[in-house]
Protein backbone atom coordinates (compact mmCIF):
# COMPACT_ATOMS: atom_id res chain seq x y z
CA UNK A 1 0.00 0.00 0.00
CA UNK A 2 1.37 3.37 -1.05
CA UNK A 3 1.70 6.15 1.52
CA UNK A 4 0.71 9.54 0.18
CA UNK A 5 2.26 12.45 2.07
CA UNK A 6 -0.16 15.32 2.67
CA UNK A 7 1.16 18.58 4.10
CA UNK A 8 -1.13 20.44 6.49
CA UNK A 9 -0.46 24.13 7.09
CA UNK A 10 -2.27 26.87 9.02
CA UNK A 11 -3.47 30.28 7.81
CA UNK A 12 -6.65 31.14 9.76
CA UNK A 13 -7.81 27.58 8.91
CA UNK A 14 -6.00 24.33 8.28
CA UNK A 15 -5.13 23.73 4.62
CA UNK A 16 -3.89 20.51 3.02
CA UNK A 17 -2.03 19.72 -0.20
CA UNK A 18 0.07 16.90 -1.61
CA UNK A 19 2.92 17.40 -4.07
CA UNK A 20 1.76 14.22 -5.76
CA UNK A 21 -1.68 15.56 -6.73
CA UNK A 22 -1.71 18.92 -8.50
CA UNK A 23 -4.88 20.92 -7.98
CA UNK A 24 -6.25 18.94 -5.04
CA UNK A 25 -6.57 21.07 -1.91
CA UNK A 26 -8.81 21.18 1.15
CA UNK A 27 -9.40 23.38 4.16
CA UNK A 28 -10.93 22.83 7.56
CA UNK A 29 -11.39 24.51 10.92
CA UNK A 30 -10.16 21.49 12.95
CA UNK A 31 -7.47 18.88 12.45
CA UNK A 32 -10.00 16.06 12.16
CA UNK A 33 -12.04 18.09 9.68
CA UNK A 34 -9.05 18.82 7.43
CA UNK A 35 -8.13 15.13 7.28
CA UNK A 36 -11.70 14.19 6.31
CA UNK A 37 -11.98 17.07 3.84
CA UNK A 38 -8.72 16.21 2.10
CA UNK A 39 -9.64 12.53 1.79
CA UNK A 40 -12.98 13.53 0.24
CA UNK A 41 -11.38 16.11 -2.05
CA UNK A 42 -8.83 13.57 -3.24
CA UNK A 43 -11.52 10.98 -3.96
CA UNK A 44 -13.53 13.58 -5.91
CA UNK A 45 -10.39 14.76 -7.73
CA UNK A 46 -9.45 11.23 -8.79
CA UNK A 47 -12.99 10.54 -10.05
CA UNK A 48 -12.62 13.52 -12.38
CA UNK A 49 -9.33 12.36 -13.91
CA UNK A 50 -8.96 10.16 -16.94
CA UNK A 51 -7.45 6.76 -16.03
CA UNK A 52 -4.11 7.69 -17.63
CA UNK A 53 -4.02 10.96 -15.65
CA UNK A 54 -4.06 9.24 -12.26
CA UNK A 55 -0.60 9.13 -10.66
CA UNK A 56 0.59 5.49 -10.38
CA UNK A 57 0.84 5.84 -6.58
CA UNK A 58 -2.90 6.51 -6.46
CA UNK A 59 -4.01 3.86 -8.95
CA UNK A 60 -4.20 1.13 -6.30
CA UNK A 61 -4.68 1.18 -2.57
CA UNK A 62 -3.09 4.05 -0.73
CA UNK A 63 -2.92 5.53 2.73
CA UNK A 64 -2.80 9.24 3.49
CA UNK A 65 0.06 10.26 5.76
CA UNK A 66 -0.46 13.72 7.23
CA UNK A 67 2.50 15.92 8.10
CA UNK A 68 1.88 19.22 9.86
CA UNK A 69 4.03 22.27 9.31
CA UNK A 70 5.43 23.71 12.52
CA UNK A 71 2.80 26.46 12.45
CA UNK A 72 -0.06 23.98 12.05
CA UNK A 73 1.35 21.70 14.75
CA UNK A 74 1.77 24.54 17.23
CA UNK A 75 -1.65 25.97 16.40
CA UNK A 76 -3.33 22.60 16.86
CA UNK A 77 -2.01 22.29 20.41
CA UNK A 78 -1.85 26.00 21.33
CA UNK A 79 -4.89 25.85 23.64
CA UNK A 80 -3.88 22.48 25.13
CA UNK A 81 -0.19 22.95 25.91
CA UNK A 82 1.17 26.23 27.18
CA UNK A 83 4.04 27.90 25.41
CA UNK A 84 5.93 27.95 28.69
CA UNK A 85 5.75 24.17 28.87
CA UNK A 86 6.72 23.78 25.24
CA UNK A 87 9.56 26.24 25.75
CA UNK A 88 10.94 24.15 28.63
CA UNK A 89 10.63 20.97 26.56
CA UNK A 90 12.25 22.37 23.39
CA UNK A 91 14.65 25.01 24.66
CA UNK A 92 12.99 27.50 22.26
CA UNK A 93 11.86 30.69 23.99
CA UNK A 94 8.15 31.46 24.29
CA UNK A 95 8.31 34.57 22.15
CA UNK A 96 9.90 32.65 19.29
CA UNK A 97 7.24 29.93 19.62
CA UNK A 98 4.62 32.69 19.39
CA UNK A 99 6.19 33.87 16.13
CA UNK A 100 5.95 30.32 14.78
CA UNK A 101 2.29 29.99 15.82
CA UNK A 102 1.34 33.31 14.22
CA UNK A 103 3.28 32.59 11.04
CA UNK A 104 5.40 35.69 11.54
CA UNK A 105 8.45 33.41 11.32
CA UNK A 106 8.99 29.87 10.13
CA UNK A 107 11.30 27.62 12.10
CA UNK A 108 14.37 26.12 10.49
CA UNK A 109 14.40 22.34 10.10
CA UNK A 110 16.36 21.90 13.35
CA UNK A 111 13.83 23.96 15.35
CA UNK A 112 10.90 22.05 13.81
CA UNK A 113 12.61 18.79 14.75
CA UNK A 114 12.90 19.98 18.38
CA UNK A 115 9.19 20.81 18.45
CA UNK A 116 8.13 17.46 16.98
CA UNK A 117 10.44 15.55 19.32
CA UNK A 118 8.99 17.42 22.30
CA UNK A 119 5.47 16.32 21.34
CA UNK A 120 6.68 12.73 20.85
CA UNK A 121 8.39 12.76 24.24
CA UNK A 122 5.25 14.13 25.89
CA UNK A 123 3.20 11.38 24.24
CA UNK A 124 5.62 8.72 25.51
CA UNK A 125 5.35 10.14 29.03
CA UNK A 126 1.55 10.02 28.89
CA UNK A 127 1.61 6.44 27.59
CA UNK A 128 3.92 5.36 30.42
CA UNK A 129 1.26 6.21 33.01
CA UNK A 130 -0.89 3.29 34.02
Amino acid sequence: MQKIKVIIDWDENFGAVSDLVDGCVATGKTFDQIKENYASALEFHLEGLEQEGIPPELAGKYELEFELTAQALLHRFDKILTRATLSRMTGINERQLGHYVSGYRNPKAEQRKKIVEAFHQLGKEFLSIS
